[in-house]
């Protein structure tokens, strides 16, 4: 009965997104969305604007033939920005569905600001996203190595491999999570130790399609007339913000940049600049990270920044091994452990201490002083969403049943970041990105937990990166470090 609701729910969050999604068929280039052709208005004009008030700006989108388009779905990206501040913040967008658009900027800092709307992709290119990630899983393939004595052998594995032999099934029961390698002959099952991955010659984009997809047609500047926007501050007096804390929603724009430092729109952050400050925090604790490189990123950074907190193990270890760094003399723990499959790198890692995310929580006992970070995203991009909305709704039912036993451990989310905008978009592309935050921001909705909009974020810092820079780190970092303190 449980397995069926799940199933049920994980059914209902791919139709909520299918229902988003333009499905749009063409077969001419020129009447797909052209950024050049295209026109941002103001609706809300004046000389100035108080900090704090909202620059309203209207969309008309118009196809390459110069025709208004009549439907919407475009994957647009809005930011405002003051370089000179070092300032920046997304803007929010509304979709009419009949080729116009609202777009939302909150003024959040005084100055001269900018605002920039970019066409990441067409509504035509994100149909054809959108079908093409449902097609299958073997734009990746995947080689498994196992232990056959003193020798190694390798073989196929994957998550829907085509039985043309005996195989190896890897099944978590109660999570119906699965994974199957060709079995070698001779040798059992439980000898599988490591694991790669490939990018399969796969594309499932017709050529016209895939015309959408250049670099020239990717991250186009939607032309605006009203050059820069005067904020300056108003009399009144600005309500004082709480301190962030578990379980209070995140907005969007969630926070916005100001001299490279990341401020919340809906609470403050602690200063933690000091070093004595974050010893402090951090003494008799116990960090759980779980996720991916980004991640890992924070325990990397945390480690070079606290110079007490020293990594267990020594350094040049493997790729993706658990790392775990201490700080014996104020009982410090923070552990980074990959999540389970699936790992696209070119490079074998060891599945030996490979673990699904849900399952490792379930083995946490939790208590006040015990914080877990779960950060999932970028490797599931260039597989279909049903393996990636699974996981997530995993990770909640754990969530939720440790919060019940130990209702006082500190749950963080942590988003993803946009990453690379000229990359391989099939399979990585931020659209693939954006629909999977969109999942997650539904998924965790009304849970107990701590939100750390790492997507809004890295727009804001306009970092196009799958590794942001040490100060976006550290801006999470500080994030966290509230939540926790």
């Amino acid at each position: 009965m449980e397995r069926a609701k799940k199933y049920e729910e994980i059914e209902e969050i791919l139709a909520k997104l299918d229902h988003l999604m333009p499905n749009v068929t063409f077969r001419d280039i020129t009447t797909t969305t052209s950024a050049k052709n295209s026109k941002a208005t103001i609706l809300n004009q004046k000389d100035s604007y108080c900090v704090g008030e909202h620059l309203m700006v209207r969309l008309d989108l118009y196809d390459h033939s110069g025709h208004q388009k009549v439907y919407g779905g475009d994957f647009l990206r809005a930011r405002i920005y003051s370089l000179d501040l070092k300032a920046g913040a997304s803007g929010s967008i509304k979709d009419f569905r009949n080729g116009t658009y609202l777009v939302n900027f909150t003024l959040f800092w005084e100055g001269n600001v900018r605002a920039s709307i970019l066409l990441i992709h067409p509504s035509e290119g994100v149909s054809a996203l959108w079908v093409a990630r449902k097609k299958g899983y073997d734009k990746i393939a995947f080689i498994g190595k196992f232990l056959n004595g003193t020798s190694e052998v390798t073989t196929k594995c994957g998550f829907n491999l085509t039985r043309n032999g005996e195989l190896c099934e890897y099944l978590d029961e109660r999570d119906q999570e699965a994974f199957y390698c060709l079995k070698p002959r001779h040798v059992p099952c439980g000898a599988f130790i490591e694991l790669r991955s490939y990018n399969k010659p796969i594309s499932y984009l017709t050529a016209l399609e895939q015309s959408l997809l250049k670099r020239s047609n990717i991250g186009v500047e939607i032309p605006q007339t009203f050059g820069d926007i005067a904020v300056v501050p108003c009399k009144g007096k600005t309500r004082p913000r709480d301190k962030c804390q578990i379980g209070m929603e995140s907005p969007v724009p969630s926070g916005y940049v100001l001299d490279s430092v990341w401020n919340p729109a809906f609470c403050s952050v602690t200063d933690f600049k000091r070093l004595d400050k974050i010893q402090a925090c951090l003494r008799s604790k116990t960090v759980y990270l779980m996720g991916d490189s980004t991640s890992f990123q924070w325990i990397d950074y945390l480690s070079q920044k606290l110079t007490t907190l020293k990594y267990f193990d020594h350094p040049g270890i493997p790729v993706f091994k658990t790392r775990l760094a201490l700080d014996v003399e104020r009982n410090i723990f923070i552990q980074w452990k990959k999540h389970g499959l699936p790992i696209v790198t070119h490079s074998f890692y060891s599945v030996k201490d490979l673990g699904y995310v849900a399952r490792e929580i379930s083995q946490i006992p939790g208590d006040c002083d015990t914080a877990i970070i779960v950060a999932l995203g970028q490797h599931f991009r260039p597989f279909p969403m049903d393996l990636f909305v699974r996981r997530l709704v995993n990770v909640r039912s754990a969530i939720e049943s440790l919060l019940l036993r130990s209702p006082e451990t500190k749950i963080i989310i942590k988003a993803e970041n946009i990453r690379e905008m000229h990359g391989d978009i099939e399979r990585f592309g931020n659209f693939h990105g954006y629909t999977q935050y969109l999942a997650a921001k539904d998924i965790f909705q009304g849970l107990k937990v701590g939100m750390i909009d790492a997507w809004d974020m890295t727009v804001a810092y306009n970092t196009n990166s799958v590794h942001p820079p040490d100060h976006v780190v550290w801006s999470q970092i500080m994030m966290f470090l509230t939540y926790f303190c």
